[in-house]
């Protein structure tokens, strides 16, 4: 199976996902196989939703949006063609020089591993997936089409629920704790083990109203649970929370869904029992804390007194975070190799932006 054909086929996932977004879900004319998989992709999306009462229906169609926004026949080339001799090099090689890479996944937002499932498939190699039980009906289906799209396929991809079969090198994504388990299991083995990371936004005070707004979807998407999802706010030291709260406010209805409301009065319980300071607007709290990881319904704060001191902050602590978001003047004033995100932007990756910084089709091509 050649590159393009492989390409092709992504391709048309993202065609035949394309009929599925927060407007509506629409079935379209000339999308392959449709009368097989329309409305069996519907009864999927409703079972995940009532499977994991944090996958909403909204939520999972923005995945779905997102995906169907990166899988293009332009995109998807262009991605491949930043390694364009290591593919060549790749495709000149025999069948017997594919491997079995295996792919644990996490569960806490829809199709989290989607994009270790695609990179290992378009780099050629096998797939076996061990899914998370909080999202395992969203895959299988989209990796069935994908076989009745690109018959090739067939044969090259697996789940299981039980002990993984025998394989070449493995991408393993959990906290750090499970990150230690990994490490000894595996260790001996070509492997991507990713660990807990959070992101932040670095504000200065002087961001617009749209900018602030903006950011309510890097905390609020997905009730906050991914590790793009903004956790914790740098602030200046004498910041005026006024106009941020005034911009989350857009987010207000979300209190209205019972397992969020329950983590916000929880936590916030805790945090009164234990006499913390808090600022907190009836769904959103905000704790000073130098942590990077945040409750649900919890955002950390830290006040700085200088970008210098930013930078030198993020650097010291790059492990620990995903991603860095802030608005295009901050970019002109602070000092750091990594790309900073527009706000509002975090939830958008394009296919070239690698959980923990880690070239996942770099690693895939030299194993």
């Amino acid at each position: 199976m050649t590159l393009t054909q492989r390409i092709n086929a992504f391709t048309q996932l993202g065609f035949f996902l394309s009929q599925f977004t927060r407007d509506a879900i629409v079935q379209k004319e000339n999308i392959p196989h449709n009368d097989l998989f329309f409305d069996g992709m519907k009864h999927q999306i409703q079972l995940a939703s009532q499977y994991n009462g944090w996958f909403t229906k909204d939520n999972i169609l923005f995945t779905l949006e997102g995906w169907t926004n990166s899988l293009t026949l332009d995109n998807l080339t262009n991605w491949c063609n930043n390694y364009n001799n290591a593919f060549a090099k790749a495709n000149t090689q025999t069948t017997h020089s594919s491997k079995t890479v295996a792919v644990i996944m996490a569960g806490n937002i829809p199709l989290v591993g989607f994009h270790d499932f695609l990179s290992v498939l378009i780099s050629g190699h096998h797939f076996v997936g061990k899914q998370s039980s909080n999202d395992k009906h969203l895959l299988p289906f989209l990796a069935k089409y994908l076989e009745y799209v690109a018959p090739d396929f067939k044969g090259r991809i697996s789940f299981t629920e039980d002990k993984l079969p025998e394989h070449d090198a493995i991408i393993a994504t959990g906290s750090d704790n499970t990150a230690r388990y990994f490490e000894y299991y595996f260790g001996k083995k070509p492997n991507i083990i990713r660990k807990n990371r959070h992101s932040i936004a670095v504000l200065t005070g002087n961001e617009t109203t749209e900018e602030l707004i903006a950011l309510g979807e890097d905390i609020f998407r997905y009730y906050g649970l991914g590790c793009r999802n903004v956790s914790k706010l740098l602030v200046p030291k004498d910041y005026n929370f006024d106009a941020f709260f005034n911009a989350m406010y857009t987010w207000k209805d979300i209190i209205n869904v019972a397992k969020y409301a329950n983590n916000y009065d929880y936590n916030k319980a805790v945090y009164l029992m234990s006499l913390f300071d808090l600022l907190e607007n009836g769904f959103l709290m905000l704790k000073e804390d130098e942590s990077y990881g945040s409750p649900i319904a919890t955002l950390f704060y830290e006040r700085y007194n200088t970008l210098e001191e930013v930078s030198k902050k993020l650097k010291n602590d790059k492990d620990a975070i995903q991603c860095i978001v802030g608005s295009k003047t901050l970019l002109k004033s602070i000092k750091y190799t990594n790309e900073i995100i527009s706000l509002g932007q975090t939830q958008k990756p394009n296919l070239q932006d690698y959980a923990d910084g880690v070239d996942t089709i770099a690693f895939l091509l030299t194993i």
